[in-house]
């Protein structure tokens, strides 16, 4: 028993070392002292979600992510870890993103094994974009402009990841070794700039007369003579060459953007007219059926609500697209209209429920039931499992917290039956049981 007992006091005392490595950014050293502790003592739960915080911090989110779920499977109750997990898995871009990291920053390991430099460098900016936290990729792109000579933007990238880590050997030893060839080309340059202002020559007849470079002829009327012929050159310098090249410049880029809005305008165009001539079709067809007037208007109004949500799609107004859509009847259009409605359905839908999911989840945090579950109910309406099952559990949340315990009970179960055995599920279960003995 005192062996177990010194076993966990190393540990916590490894723990509070690995603390105040991290308070003052020695994330590398913090990370390795907390891996200790953890070999000691596997359940010490405060050090291995500081690890997590650690490589969260480093930028290693998939590792941050799996020492939570390790932590949460060792204490399910009262755990921070929790939410931790909550707050990544909540965010469903933010998971896409780190996905997209992973992948990339492996792409760009395949490029750099290619010796394809130029499309590695391409790819770990687009990295460091998405996620400026991981220090592994300010390393292996400070290595590919070393590779290319481009000391100074190298220099750069290892001063980002000492911001983030301040005490990670490797970025330190690349940071030394950059520095020594910055001081050394420092000093080739001072050298040659030397040589060169040191004398000057020219040639005189047959003779070659040397004189040192920062010989001034005093003359007053040299002087004079030099600004006056300065003056013209310049003026005539900017009119015949800076002038015309910024009226072409000028030109070609009115040029360009004239014929980017007439191509998007021409792809507009016939879209529309595709459509007008849709409705052409369908206003002859209506003069021939005089006895079915309402069957026409029906039409009429379908494909106005068509060119709406269209209209609106273009305009990037997703809400009202969304809003719209669910308004045509597709059985009511034509083969070209059915295809664009099909077309605008799966790219208005995605847009739009994420949209309305995140209004409404502000509107649950900001304890705005009642708008909360017009939002949600949409979602869940159209995708019932969407972002995890979260849509589902706050909508019951709502309808607890606005005193419909029927619909609350209701979206509960399904948290229940979506979701088994999780956090969500047990507190989901706990609800049901304390609604189902209210009066």
């Amino acid at each position: 028993m005192d062996s177990y007992n010194k076993i966990i006091r190393l540990s916590n005392t490894l723990y509070n070392n690995a603390l105040e490595k991290a308070r003052v950014r020695d994330l590398s050293g913090a990370a390795e002292t907390l891996r200790k502790s953890l070999r000691f003592y596997k359940a010490n739960i405060p050090a291995r979600n500081l690890l997590g915080l650690v490589y969260y911090e480093m930028g290693e989110v998939v590792d941050a992510l799996s020492e939570w779920v390790i932590s949460r499977s060792l204490q399910p109750e009262d755990n921070p870890a929790e939410q931790y997990l909550e707050a990544i898995q909540s965010n469903r871009s933010r998971l896409s993103s780190v996905n997209q990291t992973i992948k990339k920053y492996n792409q760009a390991l395949l490029y750099c094994q290619q010796k394809s430099s130029d499309l590695a460098i391409i790819q770990l900016k687009k990295i460091l974009s998405a996620n400026p936290g991981l220090i592994k990729g300010h390393q292996l792109l400070a290595l590919l402009y070393m590779q290319e000579k481009k000391y100074e933007l190298a220099k750069r990238e290892l001063q980002a990841a000492v911001r983030i880590d301040t005490s990670n050997i490797t970025t330190l030893r690349y940071l030394q070794e950059v520095d020594q060839y910055l001081q050394k080309g420092s000093s080739s340059e001072k050298s040659t700039h030397r040589k060169k202002e040191t004398t000057a020559s020219y040639q005189s007849g047959n003779d070659v007369i040397i004189q040192p470079a920062n010989f001034k002829d005093t003359s007053p009327v040299m002087t004079i003579v030099n600004l006056i012929i300065g003056v013209v050159i310049g003026v005539l310098l900017t009119w015949f060459l800076i002038i015309p090249n910024a009226r072409q410049s000028a030109i070609s880029d009115a040029r360009k953007a004239e014929l980017e809005a007439n191509n998007e305008l021409t792809s507009r165009t016939q879209e529309i007219k595709g459509l007008e001539q849709e409705i052409e079709k369908l206003n002859k067809k209506i003069k021939q059926m005089e006895g079915k007037s309402d069957d026409s208007q029906k039409i009429i109004n379908n494909y106005e609500q068509l060119l709406t949500v269209y209209d609106a799609f273009a305009q990037d107004n997703i809400q009202a697209a969304g809003d719209t859509i669910s308004n045509v009847d597709s059985s009511l259009l034509g083969a070209q209209a059915k295809a664009m409605y099909e077309t605008l359905t799966a790219q208005v839908n995605e847009k739009y429920i994420a949209a309305v999911y995140q209004q409404a989840e502000k509107d649950y945090n900001a304890r705005k039931y009642p708008e909360a579950v017009t939002g949600l109910e949409k979602v869940v309406q159209a995708e019932e499992d969407y972002n995890d099952g979260y849509a589902v559990y706050y909508l019951a949340q709502s309808y607890r917290q606005t005193g419909d315990s029927a619909n609350a009970i209701k979206y509960y179960q399904r948290m229940v039956e979506l979701h088994p055995g999780t956090q969500r599920a047990r507190s989901s279960q706990r609800y049901i049981d304390e609604l189902s003995q209210q009066p």
